[in-house]
């Protein structure tokens, strides 16, 4: 792990890989070790950045001027050119697809191509707004993540038969759960709140003319297709791929379909 400093705030990324560049983010609640899967496979071709987000992994909370999504995209750009990268394509799943398209929108001519995973770029429907913000306000209260909030978010993250199928990755979400306390817990609902009371980014994606990937598992809860479906038709011309047997996770719950269409997607922007 690899450490950059922001107004003393300090973010651990992993820097792995040799050639074009493609920066990984990773979902709420998880860190840059979502993506070893495909990690093992891009590096081989490509330079991975994948910083963790703030408050999760091993970086420290947020600085004091990074209040909301496009704020995060600027730091993580700062990383960007404090590696002294130009060019980068995106590759992000839930909040990593919500900040990956500010980013791309901020820094639209360094951006080659954008993959939208699991992710959604419009308001927060209202209705789970209310819900995720009670949760996020009991956590940060009693600074944990009470068990039987643990048997409501866990089941969230992956496919209906995700205990049978996968029952290790289940269980070691759930412990990851459990672990979140003090401090921490109150950290990371900070994030929580800017994740679910994002700004709606419809309008200006659309003028967004790079390739564009959006993925999406097919029993994803937080995130259903139909969210997926909306993002494609309003990206003219990108690519839209359904995971089957897999919900929000589908990188880990499906990991060698996904970073197959990763790669050769990736390929082909840098044919």
């Amino acid at each position: 792990m690899n450490t950059f400093t922001i107004d003393t705030q300090t973010m651990h990324y992993v820097d792995i890989g040799e050639g074009p560049v493609l920066v990984l983010g990773h979902s709420y609640l998880w860190d840059n070790e979502m993506w070893a899967p495909q990690l093992e496979v891009l590096s081989l071709h490509y330079r991975c950045i994948v910083p963790d987000l703030w408050s999760h992994g091993r970086s420290d909370a947020a600085p004091q001027k990074t209040q909301n999504l496009q704020d995060y995209a600027r730091d993580v750009l700062s990383l960007l050119d404090h590696l002294q990268i130009d060019s980068f394509s995106i590759i992000g799943l839930s909040v990593g697809g919500m900040w990956g398209a500010e980013l791309a929108l901020i820094a639209p001519e360094r951006t080659k191509s954008l993959v939208l995973m699991d992710t959604f770029i419009g308001f927060e429907p209202e209705v789970m707004h209310a819900k995720y913000f009670a949760m996020l306000d009991t956590i940060a209260q009693v600074q944990h993540v009470p068990e039987p909030m643990i048997d409501v978010i866990t089941p969230m993250f992956f496919a209906r038969n995700a205990e049978q199928a996968n029952p290790a990755l289940v269980a070691k979400f759930r412990e990851h759960l459990s672990s979140i306390k003090g401090q921490q817990a109150v950290d990371v609902t900070n994030i929580g709140r800017m994740v679910f009371g994002r700004r709606d980014t419809f309008d200006d994606v659309e003028q967004l003319t790079l390739p564009t990937l959006v993925v999406v598992g097919v029993q994803d809860m937080p995130r259903p297709p139909l969210e997926a479906q909306l993002m494609h038709d309003a990206i003219d011309g990108s690519q839209f791929f359904v995971v089957q047997d897999a919900g929000h996770i589908c990188n880990l719950e499906q990991p060698a379909v996904v970073t197959e269409k990763l790669l050769s997607f990736m390929n082909d922007v840098h044919a």
